[in-house]
């Protein structure tokens, strides 16, 4: 298949994506979005070990990428 034909079929799917939309099944997208509300995982312990609980950070160096004004 050639790039004129490649470039026909492409125009051809976009075409039919664009302006015929597929069947969709509204009850089971909403039944989706509602069950997906409550997590069995916390994602807060997994990075416990890592959060710096202290929240002073007046004494650490600037920012090195901020131009510094005169």
């Amino acid at each position: 298949m050639g790039r004129g034909r490649a470039k026909a079929k492409q125009t051809k799917v976009a075409r039919e994506l664009k302006y015929h939309s597929p069947n969709t099944d509204l009850t089971a997208l909403q039944r989706e979005l509602a069950g997906a509300g409550k997590s069995n995982h916390d994602f807060d312990d997994d990075y416990k070990e890592y959060v710096d609980d202290d929240e002073d950070h007046a004494d650490e160096d600037p920012d090195p990428w901020v131009r510094p004004t005169r």
